[in-house]
């Protein structure tokens, strides 16, 4: 018998959701979709609150949640750090009880770096509702299920065989966190396509994380591979989605804590080695014909990608940007509604 009681799941990363789970988000999501499309009222949350905690701020996350409550009939707190008692040292364990006596689920971003998802963790053991990561330092399942959606809507539900380069690209904004690669490499290769990683040396992923994806690819029938070679990661690719991460894996979470201004500057020192690392039209041209450019955005415009690129045909991003609203309310109705 499917199993289609997910009423109470917490969400901090889908590698703790099955496929079957996962697929079920992404069907109610095309549904939704559709009703959106039409303007069909989905009130399915009606009346119920969401608690939005966020430790830095969003475009595409908090709009996808506070627009997806709303529609779904149902009601947003937007909460930053000054809105609550966490600059006065109240714990994780005593917002999460709290919270759970006021509402039905609660959403966090927290992406500091061994700290996130340590917190979002402490938030899920204490709450007597559903807890979802809105991104951590390792997580950011919100947009990997979005991406997922974006694919499937431009190459079908198979996407065995389907070569996905994931490259590191150059970027001033900041050192942006591990979690959307890491997110990616741990789902893609569990719906069966061939990845290929993309980066300079020094700035790897999260050695025990890429260990996981590696068994979800032995698994599922997917492929995995690293090359420090962007050309290399791009050539022959169906999506190439180029994005900055900082050079976080090269430290212990103690280490980094015990020692952020000096693991910023090397970051930084590591970071203009690599100009050259961008997603431009020739880069483009060793991919497939008719390869897609996505993206989680912002993105580094002149840094990680060239204007003729983002906005030409090839950029799906708009697309993966509103399917953040439909998958968001998927995964809000299934965790936070359900029978009783």
């Amino acid at each position: 018998m499917s199993q289609t009681l997910l009423r109470g799941k917490n969400l901090i990363t889908f590698q703790d959701w099955t496929k079957q789970e996962i697929n079920m988000v992404l069907d109610l999501a095309k549904d939704l979709k559709m009703r959106f499309a039409i303007d069909e009222p989905h009130r399915l949350l009606q009346d119920k609150t969401l608690f939005m905690m966020f430790f830095e701020q969003s475009t595409r996350t908090r709009n996808s949640m506070e627009a997806g409550m709303t529609q779904l009939g149902g009601h947003a707190h937007d909460l930053t750090p000054d809105k609550m008692q966490l600059s006065h040292g109240e714990s994780a364990k005593d917002t999460a009880m709290v919270l759970s006596r006021m509402g039905h689920g609660i959403a966090c971003r927290n992406c500091f770096y061994g700290i996130g998802n340590t917190y979002l963790n402490e938030l899920a053991a204490n709450s007597a509702i559903p807890v979802m990561s809105l991104q951590d330092d390792l997580y950011h399942p919100m947009q990997v299920i979005a991406d997922l959606m974006t694919i499937q809507e431009y190459f079908g539900k198979d996407l065995k065989d389907i070569k996905i380069a994931i490259s590191w690209a150059y970027a001033t904004s900041h050192a942006k966190p591990l979690s959307v690669p890491l997110s990616q490499i741990l789902m893609f290769p569990r719906y069966g396509m061939d990845v290929t990683v993309a980066a300079p040396k020094e700035f790897p992923l999260l050695g025990s994380l890429v260990k996981t994806a590696e068994q979800n690819a032995r698994e599922n029938g997917g492929k995995l591979r690293f090359t420090d070679d962007m050309d290399e990661g791009f050539r022959d690719a169906d999506i190439v989605i180029p994005k900055n991460w900082g050079g976080f894996a090269n430290y212990t979470f103690e280490e980094y804590n015990a020692h952020e201004d000096e693991c910023r500057k090397e970051m930084k020192a590591n970071l203009e080695k690599h100009r050259d690392w961008i997603c431009d039209e020739r880069r483009m041209g060793l991919a497939k014909r008719n390869v897609k450019y996505m993206h989680a955005l912002p993105a580094d415009r002149g840094n990680e990608v060239t204007p003729g690129v983002i906005d030409s045909p090839a950029a799906i991003i708009y697309d993966e940007a509103e399917n953040r609203l439909h998958t968001a309310k998927a995964v809000m109705a299934l965790t936070m509604g359900g029978r009783p």
